[in-house]
């Protein structure tokens, strides 16, 4: 009998055991940081001291045939540039150019012409005339 009630014990808190679920734990909320923003790190460029470079060129073309004619002219001391260049314009006239340039007065030019400008004549576009009109043939549509 009493193997009877120590199985009727066991059997009791097996049911008891078995009665209560586990206890449950929610999974945690998912966490994410707001993102950190710092600005992009400094690193100033190295600043280089260019020596002066001194240069002189001069070119110039005067083809016939085509009809091109410029030239140019144009010396520095590394500092300050200083030139002079023409061209022939398409209306016939030459235009020359002086110049100086330096780092505080900037680019400075002084524009001159030669001669006189001459447009070819304008002749106006032939007028549009509709073609002419013909009427529709008439075909017999009667079979004899």
């Amino acid at each position: 009998m009493i193997t009877f009630q120590v199985f009727l014990v066991a059997a009791v808190l097996a049911v008891a055991a078995a009665d209560s679920p586990a206890p449950y734990h929610p999974a945690p909320a998912p966490y994410h940081p707001a993102p950190a923003y710092k600005p992009a790190p400094y690193h100033p460029q190295t600043q280089y001291k260019e020596e002066a470079r001194p240069f002189a060129f001069e070119y110039a073309v005067n083809d016939h045939y085509t009809g091109t004619n410029f030239a140019r002219n144009e010396q520095s001391d590394g500092h300050n540039v200083h030139g002079y260049y023409s061209v022939v314009l398409p209306d016939g006239r030459t235009q020359h150019v002086k110049y100086t340039a330096d780092h505080y007065g900037g680019y400075n030019a002084e524009v001159t012409y030669d001669g006189q400008a001459a447009y070819p004549e304008q002749h106006s576009a032939p007028a549009y005339k509709a073609a002419p009109h013909h009427s529709t043939p008439a075909y017999n549509t009667a079979h004899h």
